[in-house]
């Protein structure tokens, strides 16, 4: 495995968990099928088994979707609190296996941009994972600008994670085929489609003017936005927008990993528009397979130097591991 021949062990940064104390607010708690559930909570059983089948040395967990921007308020903070104290516990018991993305209460905004001080100074933890719009409402307002300041300020970034789409959108544009084709809410379109607008939507408010050091992480190959980027670019400096760099800041303060996503021709679009060093590995566990990831990338039709920077070298940089 590329891990073992380098002396390196490969990182993938998008592998989920789940924590009970959160998980039981939502309901059903999890749609999960049964092989899914059991991954999502064993940590030192099949997770490792399967970890070191495929040369994975360690994995970034982050909690499940949907995360706490679905919680009621009453119960958010607590339930962060709780599912990063508990992320904690699992990577002191296997530092050398584990790191973890921190779970923020959004819809209390300066609370949360002080529970990610918490999880990263106190806890150890690497950033944090925002799962779509927080309660409805996409979170590039000003009402959410101290995450993004505090997130900047320390250093550490923030994934983006999709969500499902909201239930009116759901039924306007995607109804009946969710019902035949019930995955077209999610990875086969929704997913990326929800994501991808709120990198969009951040760009747009302006917050990387105020803090041009964010850092912010999007899955499965950057949500399309690498493949449409000159076109938003160029539509975006036509006459009557407000004045952006689009590209120009999704270059400098994007990154994308290959969670669920193992497609060489993406790829190569991703590494020609954002260069090797803003580009992750990660394989989205238990939903994708670790085996199929690696043996892809390994096998990928690019320089060698720069499989090492995905598989190692551009995770321990962002995440300084």
């Amino acid at each position: 495995m590329p891990g073992s021949e380098a002396g390196r062990k490969i990182i993938a940064i998008e592998e989920h968990f789940m924590h009970s104390e959160l998980a039981r607010h939502f309901k059903p708690a999890s749609a999960n099928p049964p092989h899914i559930e059991r991954r999502l909570y064993d940590f030192a059983g099949i997770r490792l088994e399967e970890m070191d089948a495929a040369g994975i040395g360690l994995q970034v967990l982050s909690h499940q979707s949907p995360g706490s921007q679905r919680l009621e308020d009453a119960v958010a903070m607590e339930a962060c609190r709780a599912s990063n104290d508990a992320l904690a516990a699992v990577i002191r018991e296997a530092p050398d296996r584990f790191a973890g993305f921190a779970m923020l209460p959004t819809m209390f905004a300066d609370a949360a941009a002080d529970e990610l001080q918490r999880a990263v100074q106190e806890l150890g933890l690497k950033g944090a994972m925002i799962h779509g719009p927080s309660r409805g409402r996409f979170v590039d307002g000003p009402d959410f600008s101290a995450i993004y300041a505090r997130a900047a300020a320390l250093d550490v970034p923030v994934y983006l994670h999709p969500a499902m789409p909201d239930k009116a959108v759901a039924e306007t544009y995607y109804a009946p085929y969710s019902e035949s084709h019930p995955d077209l809410l999610r990875a086969a379109w929704g997913f990326g489609v929800e994501a991808g607008t709120q990198a969009v939507r951040l760009i747009l408010s302006g917050i990387f003017d105020k803090h041009p050091g964010l850092k912010i992480v999007l899955g499965h190959l950057g949500e399309a936005i690498p493949f449409l980027l000159p076109r938003i670019d160029d539509s975006l400096k036509r006459k009557g927008n407000a004045p952006v760099c689009f590209a120009e800041v999704f270059k400098s303060n994007f990154y994308v990993t290959t969670s669920g996503f193992f497609s060489t021709n993406a790829l190569t679009c991703c590494l020609e528009e954002l260069g090797p060093d803003r580009v992750l590995f990660a394989v989205d566990w238990p939903y994708a397979d670790n085996v199929q990831g690696v043996t892809w990338l390994s096998g990928a039709p690019i320089a060698a130097d720069v499989k090492q920077a995905i598989f190692y070298d551009n995770a321990i940089n962002l995440l300084k591991l």
